[in-house]
């Protein structure tokens, strides 16, 4: 017997990065993510960094949080690398200093592009943090810093370059960030802040970060370098109604005192609290939506028979109009049951019904949809043409809407679908 939803725990899928141990290669998750999710409620569900797992992400439903964090550097093609200045002795002296970063691994991109993208089309509560910022922006239209040192800290005085990443101090290394008034970082660290320099200290490991940052997006807090350390969707950040989306370059995480679990400042661990509480609403949310279907409407024997008859129809103009092939004279009449549906419907607007009975006539004349049919063939040839030299990004994203628009499309139909049914039973 399957568990009801209803008591179900809420579920964050984080996607686990790969490493090398003993010449095997160990997928692995950071345990203080894991703990700060459990703490305040919810559940981590692991999605494994192997082959093909990007294609079986449907298997992971219900989603109600996505959390992204470490990983190596995300592949340049997937943003708009080429405006880069960068030398090829330059790009080869990053792969030397960076070399544990810049392996990249497209899968974990694959899957972690699909995991933002789908926040970002359901409005599920997303957290990034270092690399899930990075891959948040790409998603959203972004772009970002091959390498900080090279991009920005040698086009800036002295004074103002930061020490971003430090390979000996991966957790003790800090360093200075402004945070942005009325944002919801501010919030969180109020009472940490000076007023006269709305600064703390950040943990971070990083050589790459935001260049471009995607247009929905508003800042929250800047290194004294100009880096965006920190940046949320103003329109998607209500908590309380189940919306949250935010991209942290730092590490509020690991911001804890020496050889102890107390945090830097009370502050550090407010974005998993107020993730994983969008989180607990969203899961609310879905699981009422999921029990408010109606029922379907049972019918008697007559009404059934006629049901039948109706969807036999459909059932044979669609043939006809995808398959373009003429139907057998003896079957014509098997068209009039979806005709008659058709043009006798009365529930709709004048314009809806003159238009269902043009469809009635067309159901009885399937030989007008043959001649639809070819006419859009050059059309159609026309348009694979375009998208042949489209890149598989702009594809990816080109599938991704019209796999929303037709879930919409699903769904405002089944509802008057529903409603004409009900119309013929009542």
């Amino acid at each position: 017997m399957s568990p009801d939803v209803s008591v179900i725990l809420p579920r964050v899928l984080i996607v686990s990065r790969r490493s090398l141990r003993k010449n095997k290669f160990v997928d692995f998750v950071g345990e203080y993510h894991l703990d700060l999710v459990v703490g305040y409620g919810a559940v981590p569900v692991i999605v494994p960094r192997v082959s093909g797992v990007h294609m079986l992400l449907d298997s992971f439903e219900p989603i109600h949080g996505v959390l992204l964090c470490e990983g190596e550097d995300v592949d340049p093609s997937l943003y708009e690398a080429e405006t880069s200045n960068l030398s090829r002795e330059e790009l080869e002296e990053i792969r030397r200093i960076h070399a544990s970063d810049t392996a990249i691994d497209r899968e974990k991109d694959s899957i972690e592009l699909r995991l933002a993208k789908l926040c970002l089309e359901r409005n599920i509560p997303y957290l990034g943090i270092c690399r899930g910022s990075q891959v948040l922006n790409v998603a959203s239209g972004g772009t970002l810093y091959q390498d900080i040192e090279k991009e920005v800290s040698k086009k800036i005085h002295e004074s103002q370059r930061v020490k971003h990443m430090d390979y000996d101090n991966y957790d003790g290394h800090r360093h200075v960030v402004k945070v942005v008034e009325n944002t919801p970082l501010h919030d969180w660290f109020r009472d940490s802040l000076e007023e006269d320099k709305m600064e703390i200290l950040v943990n971070s490991y990083h050589h790459q970060g935001v260049n471009k940052l995607a247009q929905r997006f508003v800042p929250m807090a800047f290194a004294p370098d100009g880096l965006i350390e920190g940046f949320y969707d103003p329109d998607a950040c209500n908590p309380e109604e189940g919306k949250f989306i935010m991209g942290l370059q730092f590490h509020p995480e690991r911001m804890r005192q020496d050889d102890t679990d107390k945090f830097d400042y009370p502050g550090c661990p407010r974005a998993y609290q107020e993730f994983v509480k969008a989180v607990i609403v969203y899961q609310k949310k879905l699981n009422s939506s999921s029990t408010s279907v109606p029922r379907l409407l049972k019918l008697d024997q007559a009404m059934e028979k006629k049901r039948k008859n109706i969807v036999r129809s459909f059932f044979l103009a669609r043939n006809i109009y995808t398959t373009g092939q003429r139907m057998n004279p003896s079957k014509e009449s098997e068209l009039q049951a979806g005709a008659e549906f058709l043009e006798s419907n009365t529930a709709l607007s004048l314009q809806q019904e003159n238009r269902l009975k043009q469809m009635g006539a067309t159901v009885r004349n399937a030989g007008s949809y043959i001649e639809r049919l070819r006419m859009n063939e050059e059309r159609e040839d026309l348009a694979k043409n375009v998208m042949g030299k489209m890149s598989v990004e702009q594809l990816s994203d080109l599938l991704s809407f019209y796999h929303m628009m037709g879930q919409i499309c699903s769904e405002v139909l089944d509802r008057k679908l529903n409603g004409i049914v009900h119309g013929i039973g009542s």
